[in-house]
């Protein structure tokens, strides 16, 4: 059985805003750290009556799309593909380094694509398709339960929002933000961060999802521990991960060789997938708010939030799209997260359109390279002291109410 807030979402019949379906649960467990956002909807109510006008006029399926059955195919066979020649056929050492690269993306792949769809009810109409594709997350070592709560719920509901938004606390390790708090040596995490990002797919199989089932807590927000069939799964799916990543490899090469092939794969897995967030949330045009000192909440609307706090790139590239999952449409996937990726780019013109309308930002970086420019000099900007941060442009504390969108005249 699904959590309740995560079924809350699953079973949420508005496509646009998972908001309304998760936060009062979030409320009942962690009163201290909700969060309300301002009530002007209308950039949300036109948005999603254009974007299901958008459908009903071409025709289209929202999920259950053929193309998304045909990816999942090419993804599982590219990642059977690789291991069992990694595993059972490799000849030579570099045959070795090239297979276990091609595992790594492959793996990247299913969890941008497969997985991300299926976690966020995006991939079917049906609950048992889209909780069967979520669970691809088991095969490459993670849990789809504890990235719901990280990811829909913690992520998607509190996007850039310091103390909410788990996605963005990297700890002592790094600054990401302009109200967290900055350390000494976060002044070189430009340059350091960049190769710590590979560890990220390593540490979250091996200690993250275990030291986060144990303490209850998610960054410091708490969450229910799993039970029942959420539990069986949980435990089921670490032992088929330790023993497809560990066991079945031991039998045929040495620990040295299986280890070395199992850090490739996941060094390459773990840049992929903490590139890909980070280019879309943490660069220089994003936005980061708090909520107002006084009135305790954050003065947008949650579909203007979603966003002015999020950024696009390459959305021409149809390559960029494909291999990411539609994740290069990031706006369009926070506004509409429970719609399959494969839609995203029809859509974003409606999304630009109607944000230029209401007088939103509306942010793109036109590559994929752009992007990666801009977050590496967002990481600089927060490594220095707070005169070079955000901090010089709002104060040494957020503005209690940011300025208020503009109006379609």
């Amino acid at each position: 059985m699904l959590p309740r807030a995560a079924e809350g979402v699953a079973t949420h019949r508005q496509e646009f805003d998972v908001r309304p379906a998760i936060v009062p649960v979030i409320r009942a467990s962690e009163s201290r750290r909700s969060l309300k956002f301002g009530n002007d909807n209308a950039f949300q109510l036109e948005l999603r009556r254009r974007v299901d006008e958008h459908f009903r006029s071409t025709g289209r399926r929202q999920r259950d799309c053929w193309q998304m059955y045909l990816k999942t195919i090419i993804l599982l066979t590219s990642f059977a593909a690789s291991y069992v020649v990694l595993v059972f056929g490799v000849q030579t050492w570099w045959h070795g380094v090239l297979l276990a690269i091609l595992l790594g993306l492959s793996a990247a792949g299913l969890g941008l694509n497969v997985q991300h769809d299926g976690g966020h009810q995006a991939y079917s109409n049906y609950v048992w398709v889209n909780k069967l594709m979520a669970m691809t997350l088991e095969l490459i070592g993670g849990s789809s339960y504890l990235w719901r709560w990280k990811h829909v719920v913690f992520h998607h509901t509190y996007v850039n929002i310091t103390g909410h938004d788990t996605d963005i606390d990297l700890g002592i390790l790094g600054r990401l933000t302009p109200h967290q708090k900055r350390l000494a040596y976060h002044q070189w995490q430009d340059l350091y961060l960049w190769p710590l990002y590979g560890l990220l797919a390593i540490k979250w199989q091996l200690v993250d999802d275990f030291y986060k089932f144990i303490r209850g807590r998610i960054s410091a927000q708490r969450f229910p521990r799993p039970n029942g069939w959420e539990l069986v799964i949980f435990v089921t799916g670490k032992a088929i991960f330790s023993t497809v990543a560990f066991g079945i490899p031991l039998l045929f090469h040495s620990v040295g060789v299986v280890l070395i092939y199992y850090v490739i794969a996941g060094l390459v897995a773990g840049t992929v997938l903490s590139v890909v967030f980070q280019v879309a949330h943490c660069v220089e045009e994003a936005e980061f708010p708090l909520p107002g000192e006084e009135t305790g909440r954050i003065e947008r609307a949650w579909a203007v939030h979603q966003a002015e706090t999020t950024v696009d790139f390459a959305r021409r590239s149809r390559v960029v799209a494909w291999l990411l999952g539609g994740l290069n449409f990031q706006i369009e996937h926070h506004l509409f997260p429970r719609i399959s990726h494969v839609n995203y780019p029809a859509i974003s013109k409606v999304v630009e359109e109607t944000c230029r309308d209401f007088g939103i930002k509306y942010v793109e970086h036109t590559s994929f390279r752009a992007g990666m420019a801009s977050h590496f000099r967002w990481l600089r900007r927060m490594g220095m002291p707070s005169a070079s941060g955000r901090d010089d442009l709002h104060g040494d504390q957020p503005q209690s109410s940011p300025p208020s969108c503009m109006q379609p005249g």
